[in-house]
C-alpha cells in the first residue's frame, strides 16, 4: 500500500500540498510582504528539496508583427532548507521578504502575483497562486501627480517589453501614457509617455518621451518620420518631491521651444 501510495504520489496524487496565505493584499512597491506557507503531508512521506517564492508580472511581447501576453519574475526567494514531510503531516513557515521598489503598479491590465513552488523529490512539485495590489512608491506617486496637475490624464499603462538600450533588470517596462486635457499644454502635445526606468527609495530616473502635435506641412511631416518625439532624462531624488511640478514642467518647454 506505501509503494502505491508513492507511485501515485509522482503523478501528484495524494502527494503533499501547499497554501500561503499573505497578511493583505495590496501593498506599495519597496513594502514587506508578509505571510505563512501552510504544508499538508499526502498519503506518503515525500522529502522537499526546497520552498520559494515567485513575484510574477505580465507584460506583452511582439513577435512577428503579432502581440503577446508574457510573464516575468520580479523576485525569487527561498524560504526553506530540504526537510521531510510525513504522511498528513501539518507544517508552517512564516515569511517576509522586500518588494522590489521596480514592482509595477497594478494599473490597467497588469497583474503582479506571489507563486509558491515545493520542489518534491520524484514528484510533480505543487504550486500555489496569490494575486496582490501594487500601489506606486511616494516618490513614484508624486511624479504621476505633478503629471496631472500639469492637465495630463492617465489614458493607458502597459507593462511592454523593453527596448534593448532600457533592458536592465527585467525583459519589460512599464509606461504611462498621458493625453493632455486642460493648461498649457492642451493643443500643443499630442501625448506624454513617462517611463521609470531605475528606483531606489529615495531616488527615481524617468524618462519623459514627449509627442508634439504636428501642425502644418512641415509638422506632418515630422510626424510621420517619427520626429515629432523627443525624450528627455531627468533624475528626481525625495528632496524634489515638492517642486517635481516645476521640474517637470521646465523638461517639456525644453523639448516643445
Amino acid at each position: 500500500m506505501s509503494f502505491f501510495n508513492k507511485v501515485l504520489a509522482t503523478i501528484g496524487i495524494g502527494a503533499a500540498t501547499v497554501d500561503t496565505v499573505l497578511e493583505k493584499s495590496h501593498y506599495v512597491a519597496g513594502e514587506r510582504i508578509q505571510g505563512m506557507i501552510g504544508i499538508k503531508g499526502g498519503s506518503t512521506q515525500q522529502e522537499v528539496d526546497a520552498i520559494y517564492l515567485t513575484l510574477h508580472t505580465t507584460y506583452i511581447r511582439e513577435s512577428d508583427d503579432k502581440k503577446f501576453t508574457d510573464q516575468a519574475i520580479i523576485q525569487k526567494i527561498e524560504v526553506a532548507e530540504p526537510f521531510i514531510i510525513k504522511e498528513n503531516e501539518r507544517k508552517e513557515i512564516p515569511f517576509a521578504f522586500d518588494l522590489s521598489y521596480e514592482t509595477p503598479v497594478t494599473y490597467g491590465n497588469t497583474k503582479v502575483w506571489v507563486s509558491t513552488g515545493m520542489d518534491i523529490k520524484n514528484s510533480i512539485d505543487p504550486k500555489d497562486k496569490d494575486y496582490i495590489e501594487i500601489a506606486p512608491h511616494p516618490l513614484k506617486e508624486s511624479v504621476l501627480s505633478a503629471i496631472q496637475e500639469l492637465g495630463f490624464r492617465t489614458r493607458k499603462v502597459e507593462c511592454e517589453q523593453a527596448p534593448k538600450r532600457l533592458r536592465r533588470h527585467f525583459p519589460f517596462i512599464q509606461e504611462f501614457e498621458f493625453v493632455p486635457m486642460s493648461g498649457a499644454y492642451a493643443g500643443k502635445l499630442d501625448e506624454l509617455e513617462v517611463i521609470f526606468n531605475e528606483q531606489s527609495k529615495d531616488r527615481v530616473e524617468i524618462l519623459l518621451e514627449v509627442d508634439r502635435r504636428a501642425r502644418g506641412l512641415g509638422g506632418f511631416l515630422a510626424e510621420a518620420l517619427d520626429m515629432d518625439e523627443s525624450i528627455v532624462t531627468l533624475n528626481v531624488d525625495a528632496s524634489d518631491a515638492p517642486d517635481l511640478k516645476r521640474i517637470i514642467q521646465k523638461a517639456i518647454d525644453r523639448v516643445c521651444s
